[in-house]
This record gives C-alpha cells, sequence and structure tokens, in this order.
C-alpha cells in the first residue's frame, strides 16, 4: 500500500488535542498500521497552545515528529497563523469555523472548514467532546484506518459513563465532512 501520513493536531490547551493525537495513534495501530504520536503545550496548562503529532505509516517510521503534515487540524486561530505554513501542497487543512484562513498562504492545500466546536456545544451540550468531534473529521479525510477500531480506541480512553456521548461525537464529526464550507 505505501501509505504515510503526518498529522498535525493544534489548538489550545485544554481542548484535549493530546487525548485526540493519542487515540488516533491507538486506532490505526488497531488498524495494523505503524504509528508514533508526540506533543508539546504552551507555558500554560489550560489555554496556551498545545498541539499534538501523529506519523502513521505502513513502513518504518524512522522520525517521530512531522515535518510537513498531510493534515492540519486547527481549532484555534492562534494554532492556525502558527502552523498553517507547515502544511504540504496537496495536503488537508481542518479548521472549526471560527478561524479566518483567508489571510494565510495554505498552498494547495485543501481547507475543510467545520464548526466543530460550536457543534460540541449545540448538538451535545458539550465543548469538552469538541476533540472528538474532530477525530471523526480527520477519520472521513485518512485512509487506511479503520472506523471501528478508531471508535475502539475512543472508548478505551475516555472517562467511564461519557462512552455513548464520546461515540456520538465522533460520529457528529464523521457526518459535519459532509457539510464542510
Amino acid at each position: 500500500m505505501n501509505m504515510r501520513k503526518e498529522i498535525r493536531l493544534s489548538g489550545s490547551g485544554g481542548q484535549g488535542l493530546i487525548l485526540a493525537g493519542i487515540i488516533l495513534a491507538e486506532g490505526a495501530i488497531l488498524s495494523n498500521l505503524n504509528s508514533v504520536q508526540t506533543q508539546s503545550y504552551g507555558p500554560e496548562a489550560r489555554g496556551g497552545a498545545s498541539k499534538a503529532e501523529v506519523i502513521i505509516s505502513d513502513g518504518e517510521i524512522n522520525f517521530p515528529k512531522v515535518r510537513e503534515a498531510d493534515i492540519l487540524l486547527s481549532l484555534t486561530q492562534k494554532s492556525f497563523d502558527q502552523y498553517s505554513h507547515t502544511v504540504k501542497n496537496d495536503g488537508i487543512v481542518i479548521i472549526d469555523s471560527t478561524v479566518d484562513e483567508k489571510n494565510i498562504d495554505t498552498k494547495n492545500a485543501k481547507v475543510i472548514k467545520v464548526p466543530i466546536i460550536d457543534s460540541s456545544k449545540e448538538k451535545l451540550g458539550k465543548v469538552m467532546v469538541a476533540n472528538i468531534v474532530a477525530l471523526g473529521v480527520i477519520s472521513e479525510t485518512i485512509e487506511g484506518v479503520d472506523n471501528e477500531m478508531l471508535k475502539k480506541a475512543i472508548l478505551a480512553r475516555v472517562p467511564k459513563g461519557t462512552e455513548e456521548l464520546n461515540e456520538n461525537a465522533f460520529e457528529l464529526g464523521r457526518s459535519l465532512v459532509n457539510y464542510a464550507y
């Protein structure tokens, strides 16, 4: 198959993107792919810059950091401004509907703009599952990672008692891709 994807999840601390990166990597491993996940936080735990990087491949992974992202997720304007220039020419940029992508050069990347945060709040009543909604969006843009394995990884990592909410969040994210603008 010769598949390799470099994915950067970015936003602010407290949005659960580190957990989303861990889940994405585990979903890839459960799908019989190789995966590595790294993360970094800004100076504050909540509200500071946050990013998780995931590399998924059917071959060896020799370097654990994303050089040029195949997929960039940005949930905040600040993270988009900081990382949009790191996307491959033919990459995919997934941004929350609150992010203005007009002034930034995203090369020839496909931009998928979806209301991740608002949908979490309005449709599910919990902004805290925006990271899982974002995973649902990502799952529709990446080949090789089985959605059932991704769900299995989600359910293994979320707090007990929130499984149904998180499963609904994942499916909501998947459905948002059809209405991207």
